[in-house]
């Protein structure tokens, strides 16, 4: 296989099936079927996707017809994706925590005209979606779900969409797809809706391609390209797993394994011995405070070891590791790193960190552990990876690294951050006011706000919407508080504000494991409402603010603080499923809370 197929391939469904006839019965897709990890064959893929597409186009699709797929991470979800786009048809994500509301606004606004659901449980909640919009007039049901009747749409069985004439089905997908270009549309991925309704952001097959081609230059040139093990375990809908979990493991010619969820992880990781895993910076952290409470169990000795990783850790970040800390590389070497190492598979080339601003607190922990960290920077408009930390360019964990190879990046004078390149989009779905706005003379305005350092990597301050402005005119980045916030013990999950205000507050999850051995210590009963009254308490609280506020400027210290009811999460639509906290609506619900602290 060369870098040459990605760079020449024409669309992502020619690159797949050339890679499936050169990798032929090697494994594409593990997923654990019945107890047993089971393993689908890059040209058994490649069949059920050839058949798929030509039983779509029999429904009576035609060419750029939307497909919305609903399904958790599995096999059946990348063979949907590219028999869509094999039958020249638009795929479009849908999370699987969506709501009816959420379901009906992407069907309606992207005027899907076909669905695939991966069970009974995902169903029920798209099915009145679709009945309520009156699109999607045909679904495919991958299993647990009656096709007996069909009422407003048809419903047709994932195994009878994967049977026919498999060399004439190959013929019609070949004499297809030779029409498609890398400009045309391969997909509709909406927007998370940080901040209101998701947008539809289309993709063009070049745009994925090219971040794969770009990535796939930096795994062969750092890391060594060898027969590499991808992890799965953010959402597919996600652009940053669809590009980094899906396509790029394809253009290596890879083995994807499907994880169980969050419960499984630990054990998913060292059966699947992965190479290579995405995961967004919230998972790290709770790895993080795993892995160290996991270790203070084991002895002073072990206490001893881990406070000299987290000094090692702080060096690294710093940059001012070097011959004094060769010693504590070597210790480390012989005893915590092994462990750790084993934790992962033991294979483990790098875990790369996207969709949103890693710690690098967080991050030089893994790195003194001995894993390499390759922070990743990008959006869904850029297909969706702009930049990445990577060693020959020098890991500096507060960067997001270099842009990528045909990526061009300039800061404008107000310090947005500016792309150009073929990863850009090709715009928003019937949103062009939206679209002229977001792209100005081929360059894509990131909404992001930072700088390049002179080593051409990019440094990443805030969201330049997100930018917190106080009464003084002086400017205050609210995730850089918020993830520090979230590294104490005491605290679970934190919203920080401020706009026009004369000083910084908070809104705070306590965290429930830390909260429940207070309330035992202090001989309390466990309730997190009735424990947030007492001044106790709020003490304990004040004090793990207090300590983040040390290592804080005058105008970033949070000088008063409330407890939220609970969690923010998907479910109550302040969290999106990648956990980023959607601000907008945690006002709506906490807004007059908030306000009285002033």
């Amino acid at each position: 296989m060369q870098l040459t197929d990605i760079d020449n391939a024409q669309s992502l469904v020619a690159l797949f099936l050339q890679r499936a006839d050169q990798q032929g019965d090697k494994p594409f897709l593990t997923a654990k079927i019945g107890g047993t990890w089971t393993s689908m064959s890059y040209a058994e893929a490649a069949r059920q996707v050839c058949l798929l597409a030509e039983n779509l186009r029999g429904m009576g699709l035609g060419d750029g017809d939307r497909v919305v797929i609903v399904a958790e991470n599995r096999p059946e979800w990348c063979i949907a994706d590219l028999a869509i786009m094999a039958a020249g048809l638009v795929t479009v994500p849908a999370y699987t925590t969506n709501t009816e509301s959420d379901h009906g606004h992407i069907l309606d606004d992207s005027g899907a005209c076909a669905a695939i659901v991966s069970n009974a449980k995902l169903a029920k909640v798209l099915f009145p979606a679709i009945l309520k919009t009156g699109k999607a007039r045909h679904v495919v049901v991958m299993e647990g779900v009656s096709t007996a009747q069909s009422g407003a749409f048809d419903l047709h069985r994932w195994s009878d969409m994967t049977r026919g004439d498999a060399a004439a089905a190959r013929a019609a997908v070949e004499a297809r797809i030779a029409r498609i270009a890398r400009r045309d549309m391969a997909c509709i991925i909406y927007t998370s809706g940080t901040s209101g309704a998701p947008r539809g952001v289309m993709l063009h097959h070049g745009a994925i391609l090219q971040n794969v081609e770009a990535a796939s230059e930096l795994i062969e040139r750092d890391l060594g390209w060898d027969d590499e093990r991808f992890l799965s375990f953010l959402p597919l809908s996600h652009a940053f797993e669809h590009t980094a979990g899906f396509f790029l493991p394809l253009g290596l010619g890879g083995d994807i394994w499907f994880s169980e969820g969050l419960d499984k992880l630990s054990s998913n990781l060292e059966e699947a011995q992965p190479t290579l895993m995405v995961v967004v910076p919230r998972l790290f952290e709770v790895l993080r405070d795993k892995m160290m409470k996991a270790i203070a169990k084991q002895g002073k000795l072990a206490e001893f070891l881990l406070g000299r990783a987290l000094k090692l850790g702080e060096k690294q970040v710093a940059g001012t590791d070097g011959l004094l800390t060769k010693p504590d590389e070597l210790l480390l070497s012989v005893t915590l790193r092994p462990k750790i190492r084993q934790r992962f598979g033991g294979r483990v080339k790098a875990l790369v960190s996207g969709g949103a601003p890693l710690n690098p607190e967080v991050g030089g922990f893994f790195q003194a552990m001995g894993l390499t960290m390759l922070q990743g920077y990008g959006q869904t408009e850029s297909a969706p990876v702009i930049a990445c930390n990577y060693p020959s360019a020098g890991i500096k964990l507060d960067t997001v690294g270099p842009p990528l190879g045909g990526v061009e990046v300039k800061i404008a004078d107000d310090g947005e951050i500016l792309v150009r390149g073929e990863l850009v989009m090709l715009g928003y779905w019937n949103r062009p006011e939206d679209t002229a706005n977001a792209i100005r003379d081929g360059w894509l305005h990131t909404g992001d706000v930072g700088h390049l350092d002179e080593k051409g990597r990019i440094k990443i301050t805030d969201r330049k919407k997100d930018i917190i402005v106080n009464d003084k005119g002086d400017n205050v980045a609210p995730q850089k508080l918020e993830g520090m916030l979230t590294l104490q013990p005491e605290i679970a999950q934190a919203m920080v504000a401020g706009d026009k205000r004369p000083y910084m507050v908070a809104l705070i999850v306590p965290d429930a494991e830390w909260a429940h051995g207070w309330a035992k210590a202090n001989g309390e009963t466990f309730d997190m409402a009735a424990l947030q009254d007492l001044p106790a308490f709020r003490s304990a609280i004040k004090a793990a603010i207090d300590r983040t506020n040390a290592d804080l400027s005058v105008i970033e210290k949070v000088r008063k603080f409330a407890f939220a009811d609970e969690p923010f999460s998907v479910e109550n639509n302040q969290m999106t499923p990648t956990m980023k906290i959607r601000r907008t609506f945690i006002r709506d619900a906490y807004g007059e809370r908030m306000d009285a602290l002033y």
